[in-house]
């Protein structure tokens, strides 16, 4: 079966055309080996790609029919990705989320206030030295 065929039928991919763009893009890897979108995977073979800024890892246990359910994937892959990649995509959702957004408009009172404290630590601190 095809790698990008593979990927949309174990429902990493939404359509099999997106899984296409990421092999044209180097994001797909087998065997540790970058892998065009028609290069054939056998069970056990292990693949890795990029999605949403996480690297996964999966195996292929075993080839799909065509597209399985969603409760059915474990059956045909085993996901190999480490714990430290889902924590690290949390932190740069959380990460987001404290920044204001561009283009909102003039800093609040409370954020001046906070980049006038900040400000002002930094300018104590160098008053010391001298």
């Amino acid at each position: 079966m095809r790698v990008d065929k593979y990927l949309w039928c174990v429902r990493y991919y939404k359509s099999r055309n997106l899984a296409t763009e990421a092999c044209k893009k180097n994001q797909v890897q087998v065997n540790g080996q970058v892998a065009k979108a028609s290069r054939e995977v056998y069970p056990g073979d292990r693949i890795q790609f990029r999605k949403d800024q996480i690297q996964y890892q999966i195996s292929v246990l075993d080839l799909p029919p065509n597209r399985v359910g969603a409760k059915l994937t474990d059956i045909y892959r085993k996901d190999d990705t480490p714990a430290e990649a889902f924590a690290h995509l949390e932190m740069l959702k959380l990460s987001k989320e404290h920044y204001r957004k561009t283009g909102v408009g003039r800093p609040t009172k409370k954020d001046r206030r906070d980049l006038d404290e900040l400000t002002n630590d930094t300018w104590d601190d160098d008053d010391t030295d001298e």
